[in-house]
């Protein structure tokens, strides 16, 4: 099968980053096809910039649906989801939500670490949108600065791991998600200083996209996700116009 990888932020090292830890539990025969948005902000932030990159993922996807199996929005909030969901006729799964379902398999309550302050209230809003805020134990954020985005898991470690042991002591958290596309990776590096289970949210997202594709997952033409009828567009990308008028 082939999974597409699509990054809405620009900064090709994170993608390079989301790609090693997708490959290290892959299945043999699945195929990664990565993508890095190629306008926007180098890593979302904030609700506009998630806007953006929503938007962006959404003319990616357009340009190459068509190609692959099943494709990921690598980016923890899930920018362009649903959105994504109603348009395309594969599986498309948003790494925040395969986190958030994988941690629930693993424990009652999760808890997100993350590398910035200004990632806590678009977090907030994602777990919400999945009706998950009954099982989450909190989130915990940096407050300092880094150096560098593509390099602020190895900067940061051992901030981040005091951050999810204080998650698992002081909010009782069962299960710990190093969240935010530039810590992809790290849960592998860390798991053994943390006494609960560390998801690395771009595996679950990978597997989980595995698991659709080989479930086979029908279209629906009914309920919220069908997709929606035809209408004219103006101004857009060709592959996303082509996709909303119905040709």
């Amino acid at each position: 099968m082939r999974i597409l990888l699509l990054n809405p932020n620009t900064t090709e090292a994170i993608t390079g980053r989301l790609v090693t830890a997708a490959a290290a539990v892959a299945s043999p025969g699945t195929e990664i096809v990565p993508l890095t948005a190629p306008r926007g902000v180098p890593y979302i932030a904030s609700r506009a910039e998630a806007q953006i990159g929503g938007a962006v993922a959404l003319e990616m996807l357009a340009e190459h649906h068509h190609k692959v199996d099943a494709a990921i929005i690598a980016a923890f909030g899930d920018p362009g989801l649903m959105g994504a969901r109603e348009l395309f006729d594969m599986p498309v799964v948003g790494m925040a939500e395969a986190a958030m379902l994988t941690a629930c398999m693993l424990g009652r309550r999760f808890a997100i670490v993350t590398f910035a302050r200004a990632l806590g209230p678009w977090y907030r809003e994602c777990v919400a949108i999945h009706g998950l805020e009954g099982r989450c134990a909190g989130i915990r954020m940096l407050d300092e600065g880094f150096a560098d985005i593509a390099g602020v898991q190895e900067e940061k470690e051992a901030v981040i791991v005091e951050l999810a042991l204080r998650a698992v002591t002081e909010d009782e958290a069962d299960c710990v998600i190093l969240a935010g596309a530039p810590l992809a990776g790290l849960a592998a590096r860390v798991a053994d200083r943390i006494p609960v289970p560390v998801v690395d949210q771009m595996g679950a997202a990978l597997k989980q996209a595995e698991a659709l594709v080989a479930l086979k997952p029908r279209k629906p033409t009914a309920g919220t996700f069908r997709r929606p009828p035809p209408k004219p567009t103006e101004g857009l990308p060709e592959a996303l116009a082509a996709r909303i008028e119905g040709r």
